[in-house]
């Protein structure tokens, strides 16, 4: 597999470039999550001490953008040594330019913006089950696979196993197979309050005075020997809270409708 250097990242990207970038959107969205909002950030206590590479972040996805810009300036404050705040920006100066994040390939071709976010880090993989608003069924990648390990093998990488920014959807098992595979350590995030703040895209300010919350919570415990798949992807639905108990809405309209099937007293 391809390997980086001091001058490129694997993928071929320069890291004088890298830096630019991720340097000047960091300058346009500070404001977005220590401004109109304060983003809230919880545990990243978690991340002293991991190794430079094999890291594999999963995450539950809110917006396409917004997400992810949160989290550049999450890694880049704690490689430089700020823990649960991004309140000093300095950090933008010295950022971490070994994160990628794994994308939607059509998300990742529509607009400059998408095309300069493909530059900081983005890894395209093409959806197996949905395309451009339908649903399909394709093969996995081979390709696309092996540049997330390549990644994977160069530097942290974050998943969105759900694939989609749609709350409780269910998990893809691909990450999971990929997380037996390549025996990473497996690091979850919970967010919420993106979908509130942003539009979809992550782009647009909807509301102001939100604040956004990122939790980063211990490494997941696997026994990557005799846990399956299906046993992994459970694991990181439930620490993610994107299982149905988690679902406290759901929970609810359940209830509701029980509720409204039960005899009254005038039918008795």
């Amino acid at each position: 597999m391809a390997r980086k250097n001091i001058f490129t990242d694997p993928f071929g990207n320069i890291y004088i470039l890298k830096r630019l970038i991720i340097f000047i959107l960091g300058i346009v969205s500070y404001r977005r999550f220590n401004g109109f909002n304060k983003l809230k950030i919880k545990g990243t206590e978690n991340l002293t001490d991991l190794p430079d590479s094999n890291v594999l972040f999963v995450s539950n996805h809110q917006t396409y953008f917004a997400d992810v810009a949160a989290m550049y300036h999450v890694f880049c404050a704690v490689n430089n040594g700020f823990h649960n705040t991004i309140k000093n920006p300095i950090y933008l100066l010295n950022p971490k330019t070994d994160f990628y994040y794994v994308a939607a390939e059509e998300t990742m071709n529509k607009g400059i913006l998408a095309r300069i976010f493909k530059i900081a880090g983005a890894i395209t993989v093409k959806r197996t089950w949905r395309s451009e608003g339908k649903n399909v069924n394709r093969l996995v990648d081979l390709g696309e696979i092996e540049n997330i390990m390549t990644a994977l093998d160069n530097g942290w990488v974050i998943t969105f196993p759900q694939g989609t920014t749609s709350a409780f959807a269910q998990g893809r098992k691909g990450t999971a197979k990929l997380i037996k595979n390549q025996r990473p350590i497996v690091i979850p995030i919970k967010i919420n309050g993106f979908r509130r703040a942003f539009d979809k895209k992550g782009l647009k300010i909807k509301v102001t005075g939100v604040k956004p919350t990122m939790e980063f919570k211990a490494a997941l415990d696997i026994d990557y020997d005799n846990e399956s798949a299906a046993q992994i992807l459970d694991k990181i639905m439930y620490a993610i809270e994107q299982t149905p108990e988690h679902n406290l809405l759901h929970e609810y309209d359940t209830k509701l409708k029980e509720s409204k099937s039960q005899p009254t007293k005038n039918d008795s």
